[in-house]
């Protein structure tokens, strides 16, 4: 499965995310963790759209996530020592100085989209921002064959997809980044902000709510919020722990409409 995954992100490759901001990159010197290189300029390149199990990296008590060691010898075994050019479709650096790119490998039978291919193995998990939002549908559906499969991350426990109607599971995971799923029961505004509620009791069961500034992205790419009322979602984000477990949309992709009624 892994190879047909890795054959079909090469052939994807040609035509994947044909409105990014293209630049030469350089040759990968350094892999730091699944979603992380340097190149031989010395810039640093986070792999945009992609969230790798985290090491810790010489943080003291910090650690490893399931298949965090499995990820980034995924991610040498594609890039490392190769050339590669970037593909910009957001915000360009982050706070850290970083490239915030996606990763083109030059390949004997075409360029391989980096982010394409870790997520077709199941080495990373579509991760996105609301300043950062090019090419996630084909991430998306890359990631769902890798799950489907039980690919990579998708074999262990630690990344299963979470059931909305269980909140007090949910709680327990506050601090961490979920996938949930679940039914909407209720879609609420109040105050500026959008409430999707997964059950009758708001301040225990799940919710995810929408600020204002997420809205005004809802509305500009033509989506109503009101309209997940009924419909079956899988929600991704940090869970935190106000008023019952809740995760924060700050744009539309953080919602997958699975099933409207």
């Amino acid at each position: 499965m892994a190879a047909l995954a890795a054959l079909s992100s090469v052939s994807a490759a040609a035509l994947a995310c044909e409105d990014l901001r293209f630049a030469p990159g350089g040759v990968v010197v350094q892999v730091t963790d699944g979603d992380t290189v340097v190149l031989d300029s010395g810039t640093v390149v986070r792999l945009i759209g992609t969230q790798a199990p985290k090491l810790p990296l010489g943080r003291e008590g910090f650690p490893t996530w399931p298949k965090g060691e499995e990820s980034k010898a995924a991610l040498a075994a594609l890039v490392l020592n190769k050339t590669v050019r970037l593909g910009y479709g957001g915000e360009e650096i982050d706070r850290y100085e970083r490239a915030l790119a996606h990763v083109f490998v030059e390949a004997p039978g075409g360029e391989i989209w980096a982010q394409q291919q870790m997520v077709a193995q199941g080495m990373v998990r579509v991760y996105s921002f609301p300043d950062n939002r090019a090419c996630l549908d084909q991430l998306y559906a890359a990631e769902g064959r890798a799950r489907m499969a039980g690919l990579g991350i998708w074999s262990d426990p630690y990344y299963s997809v979470r059931a909305a109607d269980k909140p007090a599971d949910l709680l327990a995971l506050a601090g961490h980044y979920e996938l949930v799923e679940g039914r909407v029961l209720l879609a609420d505004q109040a105050g500026g902000r959008l409430y999707l509620n997964f059950g009758r009791f708001w301040n225990e069961d799940f919710t995810a709510v929408i600020e204002a500034p997420a809205l005004r992205l809802f509305v500009a790419a033509g989506i109503d919020p009101m309209g997940f009322e009924g419909a079956l979602v899988r929600i991704r984000g940090w869970v935190d722990d106000r008023d019952g477990p809740r995760i924060e949309i700050t744009h539309p992709e953080q919602i997958e409409v699975l099933a409207t009624r």
